[in-house]
């Protein structure tokens, strides 16, 4: 049954890479947005309905479709025979690390909606904290997987 997955293992494991590329690349942007947003909010409706748009794009037709597609990707290159070794710890760094990026996207979507209603505590100096740590569980991710501990 899941010889298939092996037969396709080098197109899954390309579309993994693209969709992660997308989906930090989203991840990386967002936060940077939102800094603007709460930053210069007060310079007028018309920069901050452009902000309110361009967030949401990013999340709704960019950041969420990639993340399905990583996930999704992600899950056929577990099941793929003899790819993952349970037995070692690098596969679970990296399930938890892409588990707290999980939330972080979701964390972001929740802010992007807070912001939108003129509810948003977090500062801008907030966001420029917490933009730091999917930068933290890239590093994880990426040791993980090319060192395999």
């Amino acid at each position: 049954m899941t010889d298939w997955l092996a037969t396709l293992y080098p197109w899954t494991k390309s579309l993994h890479v693209i969709a992660v590329i997308t989906w930090m690349a989203g991840i990386f942007y967002l936060p940077r947005l939102f800094v603007y947003h709460t930053e210069r909010a007060s310079e007028g409706p018309a920069l901050t309905g452009t902000l309110e748009v361009m967030e949401s794009k990013l999340l709704r037709l960019i950041m969420n479709p990639a993340m399905i597609a990583t996930w999704v990707f992600g899950l056929a290159l577990v099941f793929t025979p003899g790819i993952v070794d349970w037995g070692m710890i690098w596969p679970w760094a990296k399930a938890a690390a892409v588990i707290a990026m999980t939330w972080f996207h979701h964390w972001l979507g929740l802010r992007r909606k807070e912001l939108a209603a003129g509810t948003c505590t977090v500062s801008g100096r907030g966001f420029r904290m917490m933009n730091e740590l999917p930068t933290l569980l890239m590093i994880v991710i990426v040791i993980a997987v090319i060192v395999k501990f």
